[in-house]
């Protein structure tokens, strides 16, 4: 009866949350392209935290999820900065966007072409991650107007203990547009929507799902190792993440890591 109440949970959830991107695309659609960009960029942004938000309350009171984001409003309000957290399921950014109001996005270029979810991410004015001279150049400019940007370092979701290889743009974004990086840690107790979990695949429910504040580094300068910090960052915040039992070891074999080179 557990399970079959699982399965039940888990797709009513998700039918809700494809219902209210339908709709809010739609309305979307009808009352913010007669907007100046700056009000539309503005409306499309703070419609989609209320309305990811309301879905987040349906995952508490459902008991589907035990949530604890509270410690990322610290951030509202605040300088325009880099957020760059783990990666360790597809439901980070949606839940990430429930506590920022003014978030640019980087996204994947199969994400903004997306026909369910496309129109929307253009709307929020969000940034496409290919080619990488112009993702740089929108961040930047993002940046400098004053918002805050997303990116997930690893580049996709997470599959090694405790995070993948980090890729380079977040310290070239943050060299360039002169502003801090902001380590976001993510932590989990269930592999859902991770990068091996398929879709209509139930999890067991309920699931833990915390985001919490780590460093805030410095704008990194010319021959800075910006890379080995927020590394360094996630491995001693994340060396008891609960995801760390489902993870793939590095040392392991389980999966293999070619750039470790002190494995056994």
């Amino acid at each position: 009866m557990r399970r079959a109440r699982d399965y039940l949970l888990t797709y009513g959830l998700l039918a809700t949350l494809a219902v209210l991107i339908l709709v809010w695309t739609v309305l979307a659609l009808v009352l913010l392209p007669p907007l100046p960009a700056r009000w539309r960029r503005a409306g499309a942004r703070q419609s989609m935290m209320a309305g990811f938000r309301l879905f987040s309350r349906l995952l508490t009171l459902t008991g589907a999820y035990r949530l604890e984001l509270t410690a990322l409003d610290a951030l509202r309000g605040g300088p325009a900065l880099i957020l760059a957290p783990n990666h360790p399921s597809a439901a980070d950014a949606i839940l990430l966007l429930t506590r920022h109001p003014d978030l640019a996005c980087i996204l994947k270029p199969a994400l903004l072409g997306n026909v369910f979810l496309g129109a929307g991410a253009r709307l929020a004015g969000f940034i496409r991650s290919d080619p990488p001279r112009r993702m740089v150049k929108d961040a930047i400019a993002e940046l400098r107007r004053g918002a805050s940007v997303l990116l997930f370092p690893e580049g996709t979701r997470t599959r090694l203990s405790p995070v993948n290889p980090l890729t380079g743009g977040v310290a070239v974004i943050a060299r360039h547009a002169g502003v801090p990086i902001q380590v976001v840690l993510i932590e989990t107790d269930s592999p859902y929507l991770s990068k091996r979990w398929p879709i209509w695949k139930a999890p067991r429910l309920p699931i833990f799902y915390r985001a919490r504040l780590g460093r805030r580094l410095d704008p990194p300068g010319e021959g800075s190792d910006c890379l080995h910090a927020l590394e360094s960052e996630y491995r001693a915040q994340l060396a008891d993440a609960p995801q760390r039992a489902w993870l793939g070891d590095e040392c392991s074999g389980k999966i293999a890591r070619p750039d470790r080179k002190d494995c056994p």
